[in-house]
């Protein structure tokens, strides 16, 4: 007995989905590391914080909340983390 969606690689339809409907439920959030475009230091950020995030080196905004994501700052970087 064989399935017909490949459970481990979802399709672009299967990813847009609201997180509860799709065919393996996941969370739409991520821990992210934001790098300041001041220091250079690296500080984990959360995708959906809700509370501005400083850097701890020279305190500049990272990013600020924006209804449901957080939006960064205009020359941060940031890379998605893998769990």
């Amino acid at each position: 007995m064989s399935l017909a969606k490949d459970l481990l690689l979802p399709s672009p339809e299967e990813k847009r989905k609201h997180k509860k409907k799709r065919l393996v439920q996941s969370p739409n959030s991520y821990f992210m590391d934001v790098k300041c475009p001041g220091c250079y230091k690296i500080t984990t950020v959360f995708s959906h914080a809700q509370t501005v995030v400083l850097c701890v080196g020279c305190s500049t905004v990272l990013c600020q909340p924006i209804g449901g994501k957080a939006r960064l700052t205009e020359g941060c970087s940031f890379r998605r983390k893998q769990h």
